[in-house]
């Protein structure tokens, strides 16, 4: 009998349903957690993505047999009775409420940390009453059982408190996992598209999924105001269903040959690097991760003044400029701006200092209550 330094276990509890941010910021924490020597079990209600394909093989990746939340249930209760974890990190709503039930139904006493990343009164403005309350009253009956929430912004973390009436003490923010050693490296890697070779006019640019969330047709008005007023081009990577919408009205205002829509991207960290201008341009977020990795590379930005997030990682507008959603003349003002008269890179790389994979799984682990290292006897 010897005595062993061991790490912790974590256990994760997430659906894997694509490329979305979500996914990224899990996939970066893992990332974080086995470099540090954490075993890891994942347990997945969907398993999809490219995400999922690039964790490390360390990670004990367990499937729960199911694309829906509610038939996890049963999986998942086995899984606690049978392993009995200590804590269970739980990303989105869905899952929080089912790890929940389960930990109730497994009789264990599993601590349950939930992960929540957006501004959802922002998100549901617009939608009738019943589609509201089908939201609200499984956080405000759920979300008081959680030993802690962690919303991604202060934006968040005051929308979640209006809608469930939770104390303070039960919220607390953690910044996005967003810069890692590997998204530096992949920057450094060429672009291909020849806007981005030397010579060329400058290169705005804009990023996400091609949705009424991201706003692109603000930016693309905004831009073609700016168009008017010198040469310059426009680069939006992403895919989506608007995406014939968005060529539509290049086309009505003469800028076509000046868009281009190249599709998604694994390594939008190079095009990052190399343009002139970020343009986050969105009616909403929880924590915008396109304009932390933008501002990590020193590429000026100017992002709306959405809830939730920019603000934030802005400082209130004193790192670049934040333009009120949907006014295309203030963000063109603000893109040229900017353009002319870029900031410093260092200064914008300091606005996201808090926003690394160390120092954010630092904060997971504190917040798991989960030691640096555990002792056990082997």
């Amino acid at each position: 009998m010897h005595e062993v330094a061991k790490k912790a276990k974590i256990t994760l509890f997430i659906s894997f349903s694509g490329e979305g941010g979500v996914e990224r910021m899990i996939s970066n924490l893992i990332h974080e957690f086995v470099r540090q020597g954490h075993p890891v079990d994942l347990l997945l209600i969907k398993a999809r993505g490219e995400h999922l394909k690039q964790l490390p093989p360390e990670v004990n990746i367990i499937k729960l047999g199911s694309d829906h939340s509610a038939l996890t249930l049963w999986p998942l209760i086995r899984y606690m009775r049978k392993h009995k974890p200590k804590c269970m990190l739980v990303a989105k709503h869905r899952a929080i409420v089912i790890a929940v039930l389960a930990r109730a139904l497994a009789g264990v006493e599993t601590r349950i940390i939930g992960r929540l990343g957006t501004n959802l009164s922002r998100a549901l403005e617009g939608k009738n009453a019943l589609r509201k309350w089908l939201w609200h009253a499984p956080m405000r009956k759920i979300y008081p059982k959680v030993d802690l929430i962690i919303p991604v912004s202060e934006g968040v973390l005051d929308d979640i408190a209006s809608i469930t009436h939770l104390d303070h003490s039960k919220l607390r923010v953690i910044r996005n996992p967003v810069i890692t050693p590997q998204m530096y490296q992949l920057a450094d890697q060429p672009v291909e598209h020849p806007w981005f070779s030397e010579g060329e006019p400058p290169v705005i640019l804009g990023a996400g999924r091609f949705t009424r969330q991201k706003d692109f047709i603000t930016l693309i008005k905004a831009f073609a105001k700016v168009r008017q007023q010198q040469a310059c081009r426009l680069v939006l990577l992403g895919y989506g269903a608007l995406q014939t919408e968005y060529e539509a009205l290049a086309t009505e205002l003469g800028v076509a040959e000046d868009i281009s829509m190249p599709g998604f991207t694994s390594n939008p960290y190079a095009y990052m690097k190399r343009a002139d201008l970020f343009v986050l341009s969105s009616a909403w977020e929880g924590s915008p991760n396109v304009l932390s990795e933008a501002l990590a590379q020193g590429t000026p930005v100017v992002a709306t003044d959405c809830p939730s997030g920019p603000r934030e990682v802005l400082r209130g507008g004193k790192v670049a400029p934040l333009t009120p959603v949907g006014d295309v003349e203030a963000m063109a003002k603000a893109m040229i701006e900017t353009i002319n008269n870029p900031p410093p890179s260092k200064s914008l790389q300091d606005a996201v200092s808090e926003y690394t994979a160390q120092k954010s799984a630092q904060h997971y682990l504190e917040a798991l209550g989960i030691d640096a290292v555990q002792s056990v006897v082997e």
